[in-house]
């Protein structure tokens, strides 16, 4: 018995604490480390100076773009995206393989190739967007032209975060709930959603997160005009030209400490909506 008692309380994998040391190593060294330092490096400014530098109207224009554009266009993604995922995993049809494919297109261009790419689309001049242009909508060089680049690169973050949720989705609860007599959209409502939605959470949290830090793509669809299509990465990237290291810190620290607030806030709403559900975590 005590030989038995003995194995069970090993760890299952062989050498464990050896795998576990090199994790917390790793992390350290390229996560912790690296965060230290950009912390560190914003609190050489003293008090004053750092809020003079995230209150000015500039670098409070380019936070309020990148936060707003990131997280509508995580949620556009979450629509769209669980309709294509929902199609992809449901429906067999031609092509469905090269349109799944399709999807990883995003993550597969490099940044700058997909920011030339949209911008030149969706220029006034471009195949889509010379169309909104004589009605007083322009695509690039505007906040939209943001929206859509943002869009772009966070698309396969939900998509491929919910097609093995709806793989696992027990079709019998939906067939039981049509059985008793429910509509298509009270199935959808009251079953398929509420067991989808960790996985919904999951895509919104990496497609947002995404966005957060995208640069190669919004450049060239932006415009970059200060106040306006300005985004905080790019901002950054200009104290760092003008030298000032300090300031590209603390705004960079600033965005650094809202996404992780955002972040873990979208995980307590996964959390707690496990919890009532009696679902593992």
């Amino acid at each position: 018995m005590r030989t038995s008692r003995t194995s069970c309380k090993r760890p299952q994998l062989p050498g464990w604490g050896l795998t576990f040391g090199f994790t917390i190593f790793y992390l350290t060294i390229v996560v912790l480390i690296p965060l230290l330092a950009l912390f560190l490096k914003s609190i050489t400014m003293d008090w004053n100076e750092f809020v003079a530098t995230m209150s000015h109207p500039r670098v409070l224009a380019a936070i309020r773009l990148t936060f707003g554009a990131s997280f509508l266009a995580a949620l556009i993604n979450v629509v769209f995206g669980s309709i294509t995922a929902w199609s992809l995993i449901r429906y067999r049809f031609p092509l469905r393989k090269l349109l799944d494919a399709l999807v990883d297109l995003p993550l597969a261009m490099p940044t700058a190739v997909s920011g030339i790419a949209l911008a030149t689309i969706y220029s006034h001049t471009g195949l889509v967007g010379s169309h909104p242009f004589p009605l007083g909508i322009k695509t690039a060089n505007s906040s939209l032209g943001v929206l859509i680049a943002l869009i772009f690169i966070g698309f396969p973050f939900v998509v491929r975060t919910l097609q093995p949720a709806i793989e696992d989705l027990d079709q019998e609860m939906e067939q039981a709930a049509a059985s008793l007599g429910a509509t298509r959209f009270q199935t959808v409502m009251k079953v398929t959603i509420p067991s989808l939605l960790p996985a919904i959470l999951t895509g919104f949290t990496l497609a947002f997160a995404r966005a957060l830090g995208e640069y190669g793509s919004v450049i060239f669809i932006a415009g970059n005009l200060p106040m306006k299509t300005e985004i905080a990465s790019l901002l950054i990237v200009s104290r760092l030209d003008e030298n000032d290291i300090a300031g590209a810190s603390a705004i960079a620290f600033v965005l650094l400490t809202a996404t992780l607030l955002i972040l873990l806030l979208i995980q307590a709403i996964g959390w707690y909506f496990n919890r009532r559900t009696g679902r593992q975590a």
